[in-house]
């Protein structure tokens, strides 16, 4: 994961953590490390932060303990270049994160390939939560019975519950803050791209936070330890 890097692994790791998961600039982390004797340029470190939020999210990912079968879905809103985009989001009913998706648009095909995206990595869940969008609610009946007609098992699939309420779904748009406070302080990203791969760094972050990854689960290591398991 770090073979020909000129610099320490424990450098590339402590740049791109602090990076995600604090209120601190490039700039800052460039100083930072000039304060410790280590001179780096932020253009690098953002290099590193785009090179391995990707990598430590698929590991998180494939290392992930369960989530139960009541989800809520929402979207919330990113700017990029000076344009809102959406972030598509599943949590459980106890707050872990199911899925995210980011997109450019806010549509029936956006909602689907996020919803089909989450059906396919964690199963067909008993109950959604949905605000009152009409497309949501769409989306999850097209899905829903998409599922059921392609499954081979032979057995009766239960339709999944859809309950429509903005005062239900509160849960996950408190869950959103965590997300939009750490993007806040960049003052809005320069390509769909780096925003898509920095993002998932921050809900990797989240989910670590929420002790998700099945080695966290009875250890309760902290976030540092997480990322030095993640990388090893």
């Amino acid at each position: 994961m770090f073979k020909s890097r000129h610099f320490d692994r424990t450098v590339i790791l402590l740049c791109v953590r602090w990076y995600l998961a604090y209120n601190l600039s490039l700039r800052n982390l460039e100083e930072m490390m000039a304060e410790r004797g280590i001179k780096v340029d932020h253009a690098i470190i953002h290099r590193w932060i785009v090179r391995y939020s990707h990598e430590l999210l698929n590991r998180i990912n494939s290392c992930k303990r369960a989530v139960n079968a009541k989800w809520h879905v929402d979207e919330t809103y990113i700017k990029v270049r000076g344009e809102w985009k959406y972030l598509y989001r599943a949590i459980d009913s106890n707050g872990d994160t199911v899925e995210f998706w980011f997109s450019a648009r806010r549509n029936l095909t956006a909602a689907k390939r996020f919803l089909r995206k989450a059906l396919k990595r964690h199963g067909r869940p008993e109950r959604i939560v949905i605000d009152g969008s009409q497309t949501n609610r769409e989306v999850v009946l097209l899905c829903d019975t998409a599922d059921r007609l392609q499954d081979r098992s032979r057995r009766e699939l239960k339709p999944i519950q859809i309950r429509q309420s903005a005062y239900l779904n509160n849960r996950i748009e408190q869950d959103h803050r965590a997300i939009k406070r750490r993007v806040r302080s960049m003052l809005g990203f320069q390509s769909m791209a780096s925003a898509r791969v920095i993002l998932g760094g921050i809900e990797m972050i989240h989910m670590m936070r929420k002790q998700q990854a099945k080695y966290a689960c009875n250890a309760q290591p902290s976030l540092a330890e997480q990322f030095d398991l993640l990388a090893a």
